[in-house]
């Protein structure tokens, strides 16, 4: 499986969680924000490999974890 970079990652990640936090917005508002979280749960999904966006977040921690870690520590 590749691997995304890590600061793509952590942009996908961050911008999904921001959305997902926002409520109150206008109907045309409320509605280009659920697309783009769509569009984010999906290439989180496709970026970790997994099918489900919880299961894509976990994924996509632990890899962003692992590559803070100094080489070789695992």
């Amino acid at each position: 499986m590749l691997i995304p970079h890590p600061a793509i990652l952590r942009g996908l990640v961050e911008e999904y969680e921001a959305l997902m936090a926002h409520k109150g917005d206008g109907p045309d508002a409320g509605r280009r924000r659920e697309l783009r979280v769509q569009d984010l749960a999906y290439t989180l999904c496709v970026s970790t490999g997994t099918r489900e966006v919880e299961k894509a977040l976990a994924r996509a921690r632990d890899l962003l974890t692992a590559a803070r870690e100094p080489a070789g520590v695992a």
